[in-house]
């Protein structure tokens, strides 16, 4: 038979490198295909790549841990008789058409466009010509304009494929310095700052391990979501006596359906009607535009094992309870079993996470960007509250509503948590 050549495939328009997780078959096995034949972590997703053909595994090129590009052979699918290829695997570069369909805004959390670009400045065009001919993507040089970065100084130090320069490149060259604006004139007479201590270190014994694709990934989005909203956050008690009695009322006939109903679709549902009557709380900031999203598309963030996850439910306005339990339980567990597509994790407005699952009390979570807000539930717990005048004991939650001060008023955060709390408080049983 034919040699197939197993590629990296391109998980997103703009997704132009992968890390090969782990092998689920070795060198040697035979595969059948559409088989699960090894698991890839990108910007965005985890998931697993099926065999494109059915035969023998007979060469891994591409190791666990190991990032290439798009398009990269990272493996070989022949009949056992051939021998094993020699040599580095074969790259392709994307091409130049695909890389110039870059969105105008990343479907993932990723950081806020900067300052609208000059039109008709022949600085700013050389100064892109220049860019192109440096080996990066088109996220890359987005990410080098916003922070005034001279991609021509990371030029040769890239850890991509024959030099280019990755995203994570670039992040780690934002971090220890390079910042996205210029630093404020000092008042009055300088003083030398004092030196920097020298880093603690632990002298006991420790076990080294090295952070995931999926923890290194987390960990840039949450760094560049800090360093590009400002973030302020508003706190709302609310009583669930009405949807716990609305839960146990329809909870049986759901799972008939072949459907868990859980507390959270209350909350999706509550939430994406407020995010109607405020639409600035669905919004994006795109320089100094701000740009408001016709669709409602809630993520709902999952913890794995491995880390944490943002499926997004669709259009979550235009659904009932039963059609968002049943988008939830879908979500999760594909999620949990590495069956998620970009699809499912890309384009989502408002995001909705559940620290109050494992008995926390509230949460102040970090937006997930480009959005402009995130609201996250606490444990529901019994309370003594004052109600006309006499002590109840009520089943309370903490809601938190963690939003983008440059874009959202506190007065207007404050309007579409009550919005939230009156749905849910005032749910029909």
């Amino acid at each position: 038979m034919a040699e197939t050549q197993v590629k990296m495939p391109q998980m997103g328009e703009s997704i132009f490198e992968g890390t090969v997780t782990k092998w689920l078959k070795k060198k040697g096995d035979k595969v059948q295909r559409d088989e699960p034949l090894f698991e890839i972590s990108t910007d965005k997703i985890d998931t697993e790549i099926p065999s494109p053909a059915s035969g023998v595994l007979q060469d891994i090129l591409v190791k666990e841990g190991q990032t290439v590009q798009i398009n990269t052979t990272v493996a070989i699918i022949g009949d056992g008789a051939a021998k094993p290829a020699e040599g580095k695997p074969e790259t392709q570069e994307p091409p130049p058409a695909q890389a110039k369909q870059q969105p105008s805004r990343p479907s993932g959390p990723l950081p806020v466009a900067g300052p609208a670009p000059k039109t008709g400045g022949e600085k700013d065009e050389a100064e892109e010509g220049e860019h192109e001919h440096i080996r990066s993507s088109p996220l890359v040089r987005r990410i080098a304009k916003e922070h005034g970065i001279d991609l021509a100084s990371l030029s040769g130090k890239g850890t991509g494929t024959n030099g280019r320069v990755t995203k994570r490149d670039i992040l780690s060259y934002i971090e220890p310095g390079a910042p996205a604006a210029p630093p404020l004139k000092p008042v009055g007479t300088p003083k030398e700052a004092p030196p920097a201590p020298p880093p603690m270190k632990f002298t006991g014994e420790v076990e080294r391990v090295p952070m995931t694709a999926m923890r290194k990934a987390i960990a840039e989005h949450m760094i560049m979501s800090r360093r590009t909203s400002a973030h302020v956050t508003t706190l709302f008690e609310v009583d669930c006596s009405r949807i716990l009695k609305a839960k146990e009322k329809q909870q049986a006939e759901l799972e008939r359906s072949g459907v868990k109903l859980t507390v959270t679709p209350f909350f999706v549902q509550a939430a994406a009607t407020a995010l109607k009557r405020f639409p600035i709380v669905n919004s994006s900031l795109e320089g100094d535009t701000i740009v408001y999203k016709q669709a409602i598309n809630i993520g709902i963030a999952v913890n794995l094992e491995w880390g944490l996850i943002v499926p997004v439910i669709k259009h979550a306005d235009e659904r009932n309870l039963f059609g968002i339990a049943k988008a939830i339980n879908d979500l999760g567990e594909r999620a949990r079993n590495k069956k998620l597509t970009p699809e499912d994790v890309k384009d989502g407005t408002f995001t909705i996470t559940n620290p109050g699952q494992y008995g926390g009390l509230i949460g102040t979570p970090i937006i997930n960007q480009p959005q402009v807000a995130i609201m996250g539930m606490g444990g529901i717990k019994k309370r003594a509250v004052v109600i006309d005048d006499a002590i109840a004991i009520r089943p309370i939650i903490m809601l938190s509503l963690s939003f983008d001060h440059r874009v959202v008023d506190g007065a207007t955060a404050d309007q579409f948590m009550a919005e939230v709390q009156k749905e849910l408080e005032n749910w029909p049983v």
